[in-house]
């Protein structure tokens, strides 16, 4: 189902109202007091149901066993990121530990996200490279692709040095690596990104960026980067996930898939869950290869929220679903 658009006199505002939202969810004071308010905490929770799988690792494989069903793959991520105490980046790489062994034992078709800062990158470099290797490592020995998200511009460079390196001094070549069409940076990033043989994961990007280092989120230059890039990847027979809800965009790549008979080993449709699971659904039906991507964990306010930015409404819903008993 498409989203309806608010009237073309109301979009400054519209605009504003996003940018307001992507703004907060990066404030760490804000996240702090919704997340663990005793009063403000059950009311985040509700508007989170829609979007996220659960809390715990049994709600995610619950979730994911689900999305199996219905014919698509899975990827899992366990939400968090700007970690800053390393015994607790250590504890939540266990946690990813405890879902791939689990992912492995019940040989579910299921990835597993994650991002850098979480396992350790903000408390030292060294640690979050050494977490996500051991994440890496458990995946490929049950033969499990690892993603790694991407997160604010001032984070891009470390985490692209830690995937190269994984590839380059580890050989794991089961990670891949999310890549936002938005940053300019990208026309410079992707040849260098596509030497290497792991998953590029084309997004169009949540975060809230200046127009000196992105395009703006609902600009036709954005729309166009992301086209760019993607046929880029899909003609070049490198693996690659085409992550977007945009329907046009869909349309166009999957006309272009069947023009040049594209292999589909090397591509796959993907959606998050909450937002986009009829349109997976109907590619789905169509023979393409389709994933669905389910996050849990406690962590949900950054990735709420810029949820509700991309398209602000559903500030709508989220009143209605606060206000569900």
């Amino acid at each position: 189902m498409d989203i309806p658009h608010f009237p073309a006199a109301w979009q400054p505002l519209v605009d504003q109202a996003a940018a307001t939202l992507r703004a907060l969810a990066l404030d760490e004071t804000a996240k702090e007091k919704f997340c663990n308010d005793p009063l403000l905490r059950p009311y985040m929770h509700k508007v989170s149901q829609r979007y996220v799988a659960g809390q715990t690792v049994a709600d995610a494989l619950q979730r994911v066993e689900h999305i199996i069903a219905q014919g698509h793959a899975a990827s899992a991520e366990y939400m968090g990121e700007s970690v800053r105490d390393e015994a607790f980046a250590m504890a939540e790489t266990e946690v990813f530990m405890q879902l791939t062994q689990a992912i492995g034992q019940r040989n579910l078709n299921c990835s597993i996200s994650f991002d850098l800062s979480h396992v350790g990158s903000m408390v030292d470099l060294e640690l979050g490279y050494r977490n996500a290797r051991r994440i890496a490592l458990a995946a490929a020995e049950i033969n499990r692709e690892v993603m790694i998200s991407m997160e604010g511009a001032d984070r891009a460079d470390d985490i692209y040095a830690v995937y190269t390196r994984l590839h380059r001094e580890d050989g794991l070549h089961n990670v891949g690596i999310t890549v936002p069409a938005k940053r300019h940076r990208t026309d410079r990033d992707l040849p260098a990104l596509m030497k290497l043989p792991g998953r590029i994961r084309l997004v169009k990007g949540a975060f809230l960026e200046s127009e000196e280092i992105a395009h703006h989120r609902n600009s036709p230059e954005l729309a166009a980067a992301y086209r760019r890039h993607a046929q880029t990847l899909l003609l070049s027979g490198h693996k690659c996930s085409i992550a977007t809800h945009d329907r046009a965009i869909q349309a166009d790549l999957s006309a272009l898939i069947l023009q040049e008979r594209i292999d589909p080993r090397w591509f796959e449709f993907e959606s998050l869950i909450g937002l986009g699971t009829e349109q997976i659904a109907d590619l789905q039906a169509r023979g393409f290869p389709t994933r669905e991507y389910a996050v849990f964990g406690e962590e949900h306010f950054l990735y709420v929220l810029n949820r509700i930015a991309e398209e602000p409404v559903r500030v709508y819903q989220a009143v209605i679903d606060v206000m569900a008993r």
